[in-house]
């Protein structure tokens, strides 16, 4: 996901951090400078669906326009690690955990 706050906020003419901060509180969601600074310049680590809410209300727009979906980042099953081969083809080998002791793990 991209996080797209400063263009949404842009495009409703809100050019700082500041003011949007103010029209948040204004509808009862009051963002500490530091958490507002992470909003506006860089992709938030996490958000609460309640603060969504009031940041789609302030700005007039929907969730998409906040949160643009990046599905070609997403790998697929054939890019990530290779599967080990076995001598016999493509059989996926078996890991089996054992004890340092050398003893083997009772069964699951």
């Amino acid at each position: 996901m991209r996080w797209n706050l400063r263009l949404a906020a842009a495009k409703r003419d809100i050019w700082k951090a500041s003011e949007l901060q103010r029209r948040l509180a204004d509808h009862g969601l009051v963002v500490s400078a530091g958490k507002m600074s992470g909003l506006w310049s860089g992709q938030p680590i996490s958000l609460k669906l309640d603060d969504l809410d009031v940041m789609c209300v302030v700005l007039g727009c929907e969730i998409g326009e906040l949160l643009i979906p990046e599905p070609a980042k997403v790998p697929s099953p054939d890019q990530g690690e290779e599967q080990p081969a076995t001598a016999a083809g493509n059989a996926v080998v078996t890991v089996v955990p054992r004890r340092r002791d050398g003893r083997s793990l009772p069964p699951a």
